[in-house]
């Protein structure tokens, strides 16, 4: 029995396989084009699964800063679904298991659920832990989605990582967790898709193929990601139907284009963000164009197209 107070078991450890890779992709301080959340619910609906156990939510959500919905049916309360924070045995497509930590980011306690989850890591022998969340950048959707990757496996930092700044960022308790599993020396990987932030708050089915992909370069596991192609093929052509009737929106594309080719062909810049200026590019308007269009389609029910959150 795996004693700690804010893990439940829903199986015995001793039955979980040894050895395996994790993978995580926790919801929190920033999930552009909901990369994440899509990740999670393209997980638990096509891959098969086995909760390993779940994290105690008294103990790590604030409820008042996040409110769980309830269903309200008329005159009754029809349904509740707590958050969850769970820990999951996965198969991916070709049968090939892993471990899937997912959920929500904790308010509370990030010392104690990272000293939890390292735990976990070492009972269970990990291989390897790699997560992935997304931040909205200024690049151009027309370009494919880099990501910025951090940890101690130079192989795929040196191969997949795209901006290597050097700078303060707000952290999130996985980026504590890669923190440990450095001091540790056990190998570990963190992807950030970096997605145009005039899409940040859609949800853009893109960025998931991407985080997928960068999981699978880390894990070596395989994923069947058909329909969020074709969902990111029809997302992406009605996004440029509405840039090519908008002069204004291609000149701001084009402009982001310009940055980003220049930085990606070793420009001296410091960053993909910013123009030999040193003014970082703006894009409010093809933002507040792009939300109108997608609400636009929301409220005509496009039918599955991808719609803003």
């Amino acid at each position: 029995m795996f004693s700690d107070d804010l893990f439940r078991e829903a199986m015995e450890l001793s039955s979980v396989p040894r050895g395996l890779p994790l993978v995580t992709g926790l919801t929190g301080f920033a999930d552009a084009g909901g990369a994440v959340s899509q990740i999670n619910k393209y997980v638990f609906n096509t891959l098969e699964t086995e909760r390993v156990g779940t994290f105690n939510n008294d103990l790590l959500i604030d409820y008042r800063a996040r409110r769980p919905i309830f269903q309200f049916e008329e005159t009754a309360l029809t349904s509740y679904e707590p958050p969850r924070l769970s820990l999951d045995l996965v198969k991916d497509e070709l049968g090939s298991q892993f471990l899937f930590l997912s959920g929500y980011e904790p308010d509370f306690r990030w010392e104690q659920a990272s000293n939890t989850i390292l735990d976990l890591i070492q009972v269970l022998e990990v291989t390897t832990s790699t997560w992935v969340h997304a931040i909205p950048m200024p690049v151009p959707h027309t370009r494919s989605l880099g990501v910025t990757v951090s940890g101690n496996r130079s192989d795929i930092t040196e191969s997949l990582s795209v901006w290597r700044p050097t700078t303060g960022v707000p952290g999130t308790m996985m980026h504590l967790i890669e923190y440990r599993l450095q001091e540790l020396e056990q190998p570990t990987a963190g992807f950030v898709v970096l997605v145009p932030h005039y899409l940040a708050d859609t949800e853009f089915p893109d960025a998931a193929v991407t985080a997928l992909q960068s999981v699978s370069a880390a894990t070596g596991l395989i994923f069947p990601t058909d329909v969020l192609r074709e969902a990111g093929r029809e997302f992406l052509q009605g996004i440029a139907e509405q840039v090519d009737n908008n002069h204004e929106l291609q000149k701001l594309v084009d402009r982001l284009e310009n940055r980003h080719d220049s930085y990606m062909e070793d420009n001296p810049m410091p960053s993909p963000l910013m123009g030999v200026d040193g003014e970082v590019p703006t894009a409010d308007t093809i933002a507040a164009e792009l939300q109108s269009f997608l609400a636009k389609r929301h409220t005509s029910g496009a039918g599955d197209e991808p719609q803003a959150l």
